[in-house]
């Protein structure tokens, strides 16, 4: 911390945490590793304080988060206001994001924000992750991209948030080396779990955006753990099957034209971003190019081979450990004509 002292924001003390949260009286939710209070600063600006658990990790998750969102000014990032580092308590301070997590409202009953709006949210990610990994003085690749770690300002506004897992590495810089698998089963690039895919990269985020906006798209999970069979486990199949045969997804809330052009382009460009070979895949550049558009411009990408984790839970109901049982189906459908420039 010492070190990054000069890059890192406003520096709490354990009584400041107390006293904007009121002694942590409004909790706002959990996680792996700690609890979330919503809070005031002396200005009566709202926050959100996450206190870290002390019992979990070496501090790491600490680190990376202060260290990496510190450094970020994107109106597609959520702003580390401040922190507490006093022995072993630890807190960040983001602004408070009155609309929560982008999860309720794709999972959640009767919470459909209607496809305009998440389409602008899938645009705002994209330009968000593009940000990190090409705007930053330092690339920032967060492996952690998932509809909980996006949320929604008052205007439903979409910023990255929980950089916990983030890695940094220099724009130069093309593959990282990492130890171990980080992320979340159903967002997890396939060359994070196994280098026989390929070099973990920026392309690794591309991957998890991919699923993410496809489960936007089906108002569901993409793996279902409860379901025997692996066709029926992924939507990515169930969705990719339909669309080569032009039938209709029967999509929650696609009443006009419009809402079914803006639900097939982000199929389409979620196929293009979790396809198996990152190389195949395109930049976030590309991406944010593709969404914003014509339909018609846009090419069926080859289907991705599908694969499945089997998960073994640590003792301490953390970092699950993920591995691949490589159970990779070979593509049934008809090669198509790729010209597409995706770097």
């Amino acid at each position: 911390m010492e070190q990054y002292r000069s890059l890192a924001p406003t520096i709490y003390s354990y009584s400041d945490i107390k006293k904007m949260t009121s002694s942590f009286k409004h909790k706002l939710g959990q996680g792996g590793y700690g609890e979330v209070y919503k809070g005031k600063l002396y200005d009566d600006r709202l926050v959100a304080v996450k206190i870290l658990n002390s019992t979990k990790g070496d501090g790491e998750e600490f680190i990376n988060e202060v260290v990496s969102i510190g450094q970020t000014s994107h109106v597609n990032v959520v702003n580390l206001l401040g922190f507490c580092y006093h022995g072993t308590k630890r807190a960040l301070v983001y602004e408070f994001m009155p609309n929560g997590s982008l999860e309720r409202y794709i999972h959640g009953d009767n919470t459909h924000l209607g496809w305009a709006k998440l389409y602008e949210i899938a645009i705002g990610i994209a330009r968000g992750l593009e940000y990190l990994h090409k705007g930053c003085n330092t690339r920032i690749l967060h492996f952690d991209i998932k509809p909980h770690n996006i949320l929604l300002d008052q205007d439903f506004c979409p910023k990255i948030s929980d950089f916990g897992l983030a890695k940094l590495c220099t724009n130069k810089e093309s593959n990282v080396s990492m130890l171990g698998v980080r992320g979340t089963i159903g967002y997890i690039a396939p060359e994070v779990v196994s280098r026989n895919f390929g070099s973990v990269s920026h392309k690794s985020d591309v991957y998890s955006y991919g699923m993410m906006i496809l489960e936007m798209v089906g108002g569901r999970k993409n793996v279902n753990d409860n379901v025997s069979h692996s066709s029926e486990i992924y939507f990515p199949h169930w969705a990719y099957q339909r669309l080569l045969v032009d039938e209709d997804l029967k999509l929650q809330g696609v009443r006009t034209e419009e809402e079914e052009e803006i639900a097939k382009k982000m199929i389409l460009i979620g196929f293009w971003c979790i396809q198996t070979d990152p190389s195949d895949r395109p930049s976030m550049n590309k991406v944010i190019e593709m969404l914003m558009g014509s339909l018609v411009k846009l090419e069926i990408p080859p289907k991705p081979f599908l694969y499945s984790y089997s998960q073994s839970q640590s003792s301490e109901g953390i970092s699950p450990v993920i591995s691949p049982t490589l159970l990779l189906r070979s593509s049934s459908s008809p090669s198509f004509n790729i010209s597409m420039n995706i770097d």
